[in-house]
C-alpha cells in the first residue's frame, strides 16, 4: 500500500493511529470483562425468570386447587337448584320422589360432590314462632340424626337460611359442628349450603313476598375435611403445606390444614374466593425455595466460558463484525423464546379461542382446544360461518368495537355435530384490520342435564309414560283452547291388579305395568297422549275426536287389547282386564270437573261388573248418584273442619238390668244452610270414600272430652255407647288414641260401651276379635249391634268377648204380628243370658212391645216409645 508524505514537523497519520490503537490484550480484557458482566446480568435475568416461572407454576397449581374447591361448591349449588326446581314444580314432594331424584342425580355422574347430606326442612309456625323441621334427607345411611331436626337450634345454620331466603341465592354458613358428629370433641367439622323453597309457581320478586311464600329450605352439608381432601392429592412434590381459612367475619377461622413436608422458607401463595356470602382463603407453601431450579448457575458457567472464548477471539480478531452479529443473534433467539412461551400459555387455556376477520370470516388463529374441537378445514376464507348454526353469525353483529358480550350459540364440531357454547365476543382491531376475538365454553353437558331433569319431571320412571302432572297440563291446555270441542278423555283402571301384586310380588306388578304401557301405546294414534296417573290407573287424551262413537271405539280397542293380553311370570300365566270411563272434553268446564266425571264413569264401569266401558252423560242417573256421593265426601270434610257435626243421645231404659242413666250417641250433620241432615244421607258416602275413621275419631274425641256434659245427669251418667265402623277396626292408632283420651280426661273406662255391628264383626272376624279384646282389657265394654241382621250363627256369641248384645230392631218391631220374630228375640235373650251378656232391644215403638220384652227377660229397651233423641248438653249450650 502507498502512503503519502506529511509536512515537516508533523507525524505520519498511521503513526498517530498506531499510538492511539488499543492493544489486542486490552480488547481481549475488555471483551472478557464485558462478557463476564453480561454473563452476570444474563444469569441474574435467568434466575429471575426461573423464579418467576417456578412461582407461576406454583401459583397456577394453588389456583387450580382453589378453583377446584370453588367448583365443588358450585356443583353443589347446581344440585340444590335442581332440587329447588322439583319443589317449585310440585305441590308436594314425597320421600320416595325425593330419594329417587337424589339417586338419579348421583347415578347420572353429572354432579359429583362430597356431600354429607342433602336435607329439606319444612317451615312451620309453632306457638307464633317460625321453626324449620327437617322432614326429608338423603342419603339415609349415617344421617338418622337429621330426622326432625329444628334448624332454629343451630344459629349459624339459621343465619344462612335467612340470607338465602331473602335473595334466593345460595348461602353458605360459617363452620359449625354437624349434628351427625355432635358427640365428638374435635374442631368444628362442617358447613352447610342453603337455598330456599317457595310455593310452587314463579319465584317472588320482593323480599317481603319471598318471606311470605317460603315453605321450606334445602341444605347441603359437608364435612370440611372430606370436601377439601377430594380436590387435594394424597402426596405432592410441589407443596409443603396447605391451609384453608374462613375470613368472612373479618377474623380468620381455620377450616383445614395439611402438611406434606417440612417448610423450607418459601413464600406462600394465597387465593381468596367468595361463595354463598362467605369468603375463604386458600394458602399454600412451596416444598422448596423457588429459585429457578439452579438453571442460572448453568447460564453463569456457560457465560463465563463464552466470555473467555470471546476474549480469546477478541485477542485475535479485534472489533470483528462477526462477533457482534453472533451476539445479536443470540439475544434475538432469547426474545423469540419469550414470545413462544407467551403463546404456549394461550394454547393451554381450556376454552376455545378464535381470532376471526370480520370482512370475510377467515379464522386467523385458534388455540389447541379449538383445533381439536372444530373442523380443521374451517380456517379457509369464510370458514367461520360454517362453524355456526343458522342465525348464529347474525347475532355477532351486536358485538360493538371494544365491547364484550356473552351469547348462547350453537356451533358445529369437527364431525359436523352441533353443540351449545357460551361465547364471549369482543370486537378488536389488529394492524387496522377489524376482527372478532371469540372465547367459547362448551355447555352441552349442562343443557343435557337440564333436559334430563325436565324429562324426569314430566314422565313416570317405571313405564316411561307421561306422569299425572304433565297429563293434567295437556288436558288443561285442551280445555282452554279449541281442542275442547274435539277431544275426549279415557280413564283406565286395571281390574284385580292387586291380586297379581299379592300373589307374585311387586316386581311382577311393575313388569306387568311396563308391558301394558307398551300394549296400550300400540292401540293409540301417534298424536294421542297416554299417561300413568298413579298406581294401576292410566289416562288417555284423544285429540280430534268429535263424536262419542269415536271415543267409545277407541276405548273398546283399548279394553279388548288389555283383555286378550296374557302376562307370563315365572311360569304362571295371568289375564287382566280394565274398566274404562269415557268423558268428552266439552262435557266439563274445568280440569277438576273433567277428572271427577271420568272417575265417576270409571267407578260405574267397575260397579257394573268390571271389564266394561261407561260413557259419562249429564242425564245419567247413576253418574248423578256417584257425583252426589263425591260431593257429600267433600261436604263431610268441610263439616268436620267447620265444626258442623252434631251429637244426639237416646236413652236406654232398664227393664230388669242395673239402674242409672244409659245413652247411645247418634251422629247428625248441619248443612251449609243450617238445616239438619240425618246419617242415612251422608254416612254411605263417608263409608265409600274412606272417611269413617275420621268421623269415628271425631265422635270418640268429642264424646270423651265432654263425657260429663253429654246428658243432664252430668257425672252421674252410667254408660255412654259409641258406634265404631268397619273401617275403624283397621285403624292401627284408634286403640292407642282411646287409651290416651281415657288417661287425659281421667274417665272410668267402665262408663264407655263401644258398639260394633254384627255384619262388621263377621266381615273381619280376626280384626274384630283383636280390637274387642284390647278394649275390654282396657276396662271398656263392647256391644254387638244389630244382632240377627247378618243371620250369623249363634256360635259367634261364644267366640267373641262381649258384654252386651243388641237385637236388630227389625225383629223387635214385628214381634206383635210375627211369632217367628218373637221367637228369635226370645232365643237371643236366652242365649245372651246364658253367655252372661246383657240384652238390649232396639226400635221399641209401643207399650205393647215393651210388655212383651219385659216378659222375655230383656235387660234394656231403646226406642221412640221410651225416649226421642235429643241434642247433647254441651252443644245445646253452644247453640248447635
Amino acid at each position: 500500500m502507498t502512503f503519502e508524505t506529511t509536512p515537516s514537523g508533523s507525524e505520519p497519520v498511521q503513526g498517530q493511529a498506531a499510538r492511539r490503537r488499543i492493544p489486542a490484550w486490552a480488547w481481549g480484557l475488555l471483551v472478557l470483562l464485558l462478557g463476564l458482566g453480561g454473563t452476570l446480568w444474563l444469569a441474574d435475568l435467568e434466575r429471575d425468570r426461573g423464579e418467576r416461572e417456578a412461582r407461576r407454576e406454583f401459583v397456577k397449581q394453588v389456583g387450580y386447587f382453589a378453583s377446584s374447591l370453588h367448583e365443588q361448591l358450585r356443583q353443589c349449588e347446581h344440585l340444590i337448584r335442581a332440587f329447588q326446581s322439583i319443589f317449585l314444580s310440585s305441590d308436594a314432594v314425597t320421600p320416595d320422589e325425593y330419594m329417587r331424584a337424589y339417586e338419579n342425580m348421583q347415578a347420572s355422574g353429572e354432579v359429583r360432590v362430597s356431600l354429607q347430606a342433602l336435607a329439606y326442612a319444612e317451615r312451620r309456625v309453632i306457638g307464633g314462632r317460625e321453626h324449620y323441621i327437617t322432614t326429608l334427607y338423603a342419603p339415609l345411611e349415617g344421617n338418622a340424626a337429621l330426622r326432625g331436626l329444628d334448624i332454629t337450634r343451630q344459629p349459624v345454620n339459621m343465619e344462612a337460611l335467612r340470607r338465602s331466603r331473602d335473595d334466593n341465592q345460595v348461602a353458605m354458613s360459617p363452620p359449625f359442628r354437624l349434628i351427625q358428629s355432635r358427640d365428638s370433641a374435635g374442631p368444628l367439622d362442617g358447613i352447610i349450603l342453603r337455598l330456599p323453597v317457595y310455593r310452587p309457581g314463579p319465584i317472588p320478586a320482593s323480599i317481603e313476598a319471598r318471606r311470605l311464600d317460603m315453605v321450606g329450605s334445602l341444605g347441603a352439608s359437608f364435612r370440611i375435611s372430606d370436601l377439601i381432601d377430594s380436590i387435594i392429592p394424597e402426596a405432592s412434590s410441589e407443596l409443603a403445606s396447605v391451609k384453608v381459612e374462613d375470613v368472612g367475619d373479618g377474623s380468620p377461622r381455620l377450616l383445614y390444614a395439611r402438611r406434606f413436608a417440612a417448610v423450607s422458607g418459601g413464600v406462600p401463595h394465597v387465593v381468596e374466593f367468595s361463595f354463598g356470602g362467605r369468603t375463604w382463603r386458600f394458602s399454600a407453601t412451596p416444598r422448596a425455595v423457588l429459585d429457578g431450579q439452579g438453571k442460572w448457575w448453568t447460564v453463569l458457567w456457560i457465560g463465563a466460558a463464552i466470555s473467555v472464548l470471546l476474549a480469546a477471539l477478541a485477542w485475535s480478531l479485534v472489533s470483528t463484525r462477526e462477533q457482534a452479529i453472533a451476539l445479536g443473534a443470540a439475544m434475538s433467539a432469547r426474545f423469540r423464546a419469550s414470545e413462544e412461551r407467551f403463546r404456549t400459555l394461550n394454547e393451554l387455556l381450556p376454552c376455545l379461542v378464535l381470532l376471526v376477520r370480520k370482512d370475510d370470516g377467515t379464522i386467523v388463529y385458534r388455540n389447541a382446544v379449538a383445533r381439536q374441537k372444530l373442523d380443521p378445514h374451517s380456517g379457509a376464507r369464510g370458514g367461520f360461518g360454517t362453524l355456526l348454526e343458522i342465525g348464529g353469525q347474525d347475532r355477532l353483529q351486536a358485538a360493538e368495537t371494544g365491547s364484550s358480550q356473552a351469547l348462547e350459540v350453537q356451533m358445529r364440531d369437527a364431525e359436523g355435530r352441533p353443540f351449545w357454547a357460551t361465547t364471549w365476543i369482543s370486537s378488536i382491531e389488529i394492524d387496522d384490520v377489524p376482527m372478532w376475538l371469540l372465547v367459547a365454553s362448551d355447555t352441552t353437558e349442562q343443557r343435557q342435564l337440564t333436559e334430563r331433569l325436565s324429562y324426569q319431571a314430566s314422565h313416570d320412571p317405571l313405564t316411561r309414560l307421561f306422569n299425572r302432572r304433565e297429563f293434567e297440563l295437556r288436558a288443561q291446555a285442551l280445555l282452554s283452547g279449541s281442542g275442547r270441542q274435539v277431544g275426549a278423555l279415557l280413564f283406565i283402571d286395571l281390574d284385580q291388579f292387586k291380586l297379581i301384586n299379592d300373589t307374585s310380588g311387586h316386581a311382577a306388578g311393575d313388569e306387568l305395568l311396563v308391558r301394558l304401557a307398551m300394549l296400550m301405546r300400540e292401540n293409540l294414534r301417534p298424536h294421542d297422549m297416554l299417561a300413568r296417573l298413579g298406581g294401576d290407573e292410566f289416562g288417555v287424551l284423544l285429540s280430534g275426536v268429535r263424536t262419542t262413537e269415536e271415543a267409545l271405539q277407541a276405548a273398546e280397542r283399548m279394553r279388548a287389547g288389555i283383555e286378550t293380553f296374557v302376562f307370563t311370570w315365572e311360569g304362571r300365566n295371568y289375564t287382566i282386564s280394565a274398566s274404562i270411563g269415557v268423558v268428552m272434553l266439552r262435557s266439563a268446564a274445568s280440569l277438576k270437573e273433567l277428572f271427577a266425571h271420568a272417575d265417576a264413569a270409571c267407578y260405574l264401569a267397575k260397579e257394573a261388573g268390571r271389564n266394561r266401558i261407561h260413557l259419562y252423560a249429564e242425564d245419567d242417573a247413576a253418574i248423578a248418584r256417584r257425583m252426589g256421593e263425591m260431593e257429600w265426601a267433600n261436604r263431610i270434610r268441610e263439616a268436620i273442619s267447620d265444626g258442623r257435626l252434631l251429637l244426639d243421645y237416646q236413652e236406654l231404659h232398664p227393664l230388669r238390668g242395673e239402674g242409672g242413666v244409659h245413652i247411645e250417641l247418634l251422629l247428625r250433620l248441619r248443612d251449609e244452610d243450617g238445616g239438619e241432615v240425618v246419617p242415612g244421607a251422608f254416612l254411605p258416602a263417608a263409608e265409600r270414600y274412606g272417611l269413617m275413621p275420621l268421623v269415628d275419631r271425631w265422635v270418640v274425641e268429642t264424646a270423651l272430652a265432654n263425657l260429663d256434659r253429654l246428658h243432664p245427669s252430668g257425672a252421674a251418667l252410667a254408660t255412654c255407647a259409641i258406634n265404631l265402623s268397619a273401617a275403624s277396626l283397621e285403624d292401627p292408632g284408634l286403640f292407642e288414641r282411646i287409651a290416651q283420651l281415657l288417661e287425659l280426661h281421667r274417665i272410668d273406662p267402665r262408663r264407655l260401651v263401644f258398639e260394633i255391628t254384627e255384619t262388621v264383626a263377621m266381615r273381619d272376624f280376626a280384626a274384630s276379635s283383636a280390637l274387642i279384646a284390647r278394649l275390654r282389657k282396657l276396662g271398656c265394654r263392647v256391644a254387638l249391634d244389630d244382632f240377627g241382621a247378618g243371620m250369623s250363627s249363634f256360635g259367634y256369641l261364644k267366640d267373641l268377648e262381649l258384654d252386651m248384645v243388641k237385637i236388630d230392631g227389625i225383629f223387635v218391631q214385628n214381634m206383635v204380628s210375627d211369632r217367628i220374630s218373637r221367637s228369635i228375640v226370645r232365643a237371643v235373650a236366652e242365649i245372651g243370658h246364658e253367655q252372661g251378656l246383657q240384652v238390649v232391644a232396639e226400635w221399641v215403638s209401643s207399650q205393647e212391645l215393651l210388655d212383651l220384652l219385659a216378659g222375655m227377660s230383656v235387660d234394656y229397651a231403646q226406642g221412640f216409645a221410651l225416649h226421642r233423641p235429643q241434642r247433647v248438653l254441651f252443644q245445646r249450650d253452644a247453640g248447635a
